[in-house]
């Protein structure tokens, strides 16, 4: 195996037909018009519906470029793009962040059970959002009402504070974090109760406090987005810089220092990047499990282990797949709504105990 982590040339033409995969231009040419099919159908759905080709007409008539004769009713492209567009794009944004910190997090554990939350921010983020609801303090943060703020705010220094703990001297062994991870989730799951169970201002909000728990992508407009977006973009970007890096984890951390890798640097620049995604993920969806663990293995079972490849498709995977359960939730018990956590648990743990009886043996390829 090279430091990119794929196989040497003499290996990849003994591989069986069935275990050679498409080239990587079509893997992501696929994604892509997935990814923006899957944006057309969520946004057109819904209680009112607005029929795929019109909604085309719409946005393409919005450019100036493409201008057409009006054949729809204003009232469409308001529920288009004040309410439809902006959740699925947050959607998207929160599935591509999640499963992108996925492959992150398994790249430095060198562990496929790893996940965005490992390192307890999902407690930090679920801590930060009851302590927003239970303040009550009536402020805006750029666009950002208090508890995506400090569910934001949460994530990170939940991770941060892992961080510090695992540290021994000048490194910071994988099993130090994840034993730290477990210990700070614990210990920050058990204020988040304690706050629960004995503030009376708590128990008031216990509704939203659990509706964000279940996870939801619930925009009102673009405001979030502006933000949300150029960040997403340039945290992905960071990612993908680090592909070979995490190629070179693959073989140890020793291996890795042999091929030239800073390999304290690297853990520190991955750990920072998944922690960034998943607290911008987290601060508009509350908490979307198995988001950052399926999508990772079913994506590297068409592109291979190598992560230049595989840090982009999963992004636009991670998208596509959240929208789609998104979708689910929005329409199969109109006119209420399933929580989208709720969705991509009841799905995701049984598709990935499928996946690991399904792909036995085959990640060594």
């Amino acid at each position: 195996m090279n430091a990119r982590g794929t196989a040497a040339p003499a290996l990849q033409g003994t591989l069986p037909a069935r275990l050679r995969r498409p080239h990587p231009a079509l893997v992501l040419g696929v994604l892509a018009i997935l990814s923006v099919l899957s944006i057309l159908v969520g946004a057109a759905l819904g209680s009112a519906g607005i029929p795929v080709r019109r909604e085309v007409l719409i946005l393409l008539d919005l450019t100036g470029l493409f201008p057409f004769e009006r054949a729809w009713d204003e009232t469409e492209v308001a529920i288009l793009l004040q309410l439809r567009l902006p959740r699925v794009v947050g959607a998207f944004v929160v599935g591509a962040g999640l499963a992108t910190a996925g492959v992150l997090m398994q790249g430095v554990f060198r562990n496929p059970l790893a996940d965005p939350y490992v390192l307890g921010s999902s407690a930090g983020a679920g801590l930060g959002a009851v302590i927003a609801l239970t303040l009550s303090v009536p402020f805006a943060a750029l666009g950002f009402s208090p508890v995506p703020v400090f569910a934001f705010v949460g994530a990170l220094t939940s991770t941060l504070i892992v961080y510090a703990l695992a540290r021994v001297g000048p490194r910071t062994p994988p099993m130090h974090l994840l034993l730290a991870g477990v210990a700070v989730s614990s210990l920050l799951a058990s204020a988040m109760s304690f706050l629960m169970l004995y503030s009376r201002v708590a128990q008031t909000q216990l509704q939203s406090i659990f509706a964000w728990l279940l996870g939801g992508v619930a925009l009102s407009g673009w405001q979030e987005l502006r933000l949300l977006l150029p960040l997403l973009a340039l945290a992905l970007l960071a990612a993908w810089t680090m592909a070979r890096p995490l190629d070179a984890f693959a073989v140890g951390e020793e291996g890795a220092a042999n091929l030239g890798i800073g390999v304290e640097r690297a853990k520190v620049l991955t750990i920072a990047v998944a922690a960034l995604l998943t607290a911008l993920a987290v601060s508009i969806s509350g908490l979307v499990a198995f988001v950052g663990l399926i999508v990772p293995h079913g994506v590297r079972l068409m592109t291979g282990p190598g992560h230049r490849l595989l840090i982009p498709s999963c992004a636009l995977a991670g998208g596509a797949f959240l929208v789609i359960v998104d979708l689910l939730g929005r329409t199969i018990v109109q006119p209420s709504e399933v929580p989208v956590g709720l969705l991509t648990s009841l799905l995701g743990a049984p598709f990935f105990l499928w996946l690991l009886r399904r792909t036995r043996g085959t990640y060594a390829a």
